[in-house]
């Protein structure tokens, strides 16, 4: 693969509190991004108008939903956005192990092969952590290996999520942590996300 702008890790819960239409909500939510010209043309204003993006779902397990992708104008954000949209929910659903889904998300990034300008992961979930290595210290590993780790909490579950995002799971140049009321709204609101996201290495 040829350098790109960022390498960005998508870490998606698919933990049991997660229903059916909840997931097919996010993932639809994460497709349609990538097939957003505002998307795209942010990609393509990076130095090398290139990012990599991979998928990766957890739960108690975590699995690779999507492997690493150049994306870098209309065609390839659409091959994108169709993986996405295809990916099968592996893992079963289980507990919020937020921790073991991080540790996953940092080994995805430490397996890219490519040159990448920035290393980032974009956990998003709708509950707090409760199984497995706590995420404070796996946050702390990938932000002393460079990587900026960014969260998405969905609060339908829990309203003040927000809080253990901003606390427990953020870090790294430039992180950030943004909230939704719930799973109808996270199509705009990881929108707004991976736009920041792939602008934050630019100057505004």
């Amino acid at each position: 693969m040829e350098a790109v702008d960022m390498a960005l890790c998508l870490a998606v819960d698919v933990s049991a509190s997660v229903d059916f239409d909840e997931f097919g909500l996010m993932i639809g939510g994460l497709a349609n991004a990538f097939r957003q010209e505002r998307i795209i043309q942010a990609i393509g204003a990076g130095p090398r108008g290139a990012i990599a993006v991979s998928v990766l779902f957890w739960s108690s397990q975590q699995e690779v939903a999507v492997p690493w992708m150049r994306v870098s104008g209309t065609a390839s954000a659409t091959a994108l956005a169709d993986a996405i949209e295809a990916s099968p929910r592996l893992p079963a659903p289980g507990a919020t192990a937020l921790g073991p889904g991080m540790a996953a998300g940092l080994a995805v990034l430490g397996r890219f092969e490519a040159e990448a300008a920035r290393l980032v992961m974009d956990v998003s979930g709708d509950g707090r952590h409760n199984l497995g290595r706590p995420p404070g210290p796996v946050r702390d590993i990938g932000v002393a290996a460079g990587i900026t780790i960014n969260g998405l909490a969905v609060l339908n579950e829990e309203p003040d999520l927000l809080a253990h995002y901003e606390t427990d799971i953020i870090g790294g140049p430039g992180a950030f942590a943004m909230s939704c009321a719930d799973y109808a709204d996270f199509t705009d609101a990881i929108q707004r996300k991976l736009f920041r996201e792939i602008r934050g290495g630019m100057v505004a």
